[in-house]
């Protein structure tokens, strides 16, 4: 029987998970398929549900808009899915369905890969959506500082509390002042939708970040990898700022989501240039 994999996202047809997890079963010569699902949130319920009944589903990813939504529709949660609050990753236990998260481990592994070891160094986060709580995770957990900085304040503290309940060692507060913040941080990171092609605001820089106001060490991140340079990215190039693509993170948590549903090694290199190669022929 074929095996199905899934990616549950609204909307859906910027990804290119599809191909790079392509590339991963054809190198393995598993017998299944990886699907992009258009899920509206409304329906989320009803087609988890109805995709853990069949019996050829082996798992899933899941992103935005559904990464918390997502968290009650599960048996139960991994140790990392439930620190962060948030899933990206439908996989099985027997018969459980298990929410895991492997968007941290991914994202940490991306600025470790470019050279960026956040032990140390204060963040400020742009956004406070389920991505920005794997993001909070990695830097928490590597030893840096963070301050998050979202349009609606209330949703920024609610990230902030639950892992100030969670984390001790470190700080993490409220950007009460996105221009402050942005003047003492080292690394700043685009955790929200803005700058992605096809979404809604693919020429705009997000929470219109003044990016004069860093340091000239800081790094900036941005997670969205279509286009490979966002207009966030390219204004801080033009600033002589380091930066870093969403294309790495993209990689390693597809990787750690392909070895969870698996069990074998997944091959990196070859889905980065799958998942380069499909970024590249839809620009």
């Amino acid at each position: 029987m074929t095996k199905r994999l899934y990616l549950l996202a609204y909307p859906a047809g910027h990804s290119v998970s599809p191909q790079m997890h392509a590339a991963a079963l054809a190198h393995h010569g598993i017998d299944a398929t990886y699907e992009a699902l258009a899920v509206p949130p409304a329906d989320l319920p009803e087609r988890v549900a109805s995709l853990r009944a069949a019996p050829a589903f082996l798992g899933a990813n899941v992103t935005v808009p559904h990464k918390e939504s997502v968290v009650p529709l599960v048996d139960s949660l991994s140790v990392d899915a439930a620190s962060i609050g948030a899933v990206n990753t439908l996989r099985f236990e027997g018969d459980r369905l298990i929410g895991d998260n492997t968007d941290a481990s991914g994202f940490l592994r991306s600025l470790l890969e470019a050279g960026v070891e956040p032990d140390g160094m204060t963040a400020l986060l742009l956004g406070s959506g389920g991505s920005a709580r794997a993001v909070a995770s990695a830097l928490l957990g590597a030893g840096a500082d963070v301050l998050v900085a979202n349009r609606s304040v209330e949703r920024a503290r609610d990230l902030v509390d639950h892992f100030t309940r969670r984390v001790s060692g470190r700080s993490m507060a409220v950007a009460e002042s996105v221009g402050r913040a942005l003047a003492g941080c080292d690394i700043l990171v685009n955790c929200t939708s803005v700058g992605m092609a096809g979404g809604p605001a693919p020429d705009a820089v997000p929470l219109d970040a003044d990016l004069a106001a860093l340091q000239a060490h800081a790094v900036v991140v941005d997670l969205v990898y279509r286009p490979e340079v966002t207009p966030l990215l390219a204004a801080a190039r033009a600033t002589g700022l380091r930066t870093v693509g969403g294309l790495g993170m993209l990689v390693h948590q597809g990787a750690a989501a392909f070895e969870a549903w698996t069990g074998l090694s997944a091959p990196v290199d070859l889905m980065r240039a799958a998942a380069a190669a499909a970024v590249s022929q839809r620009r």
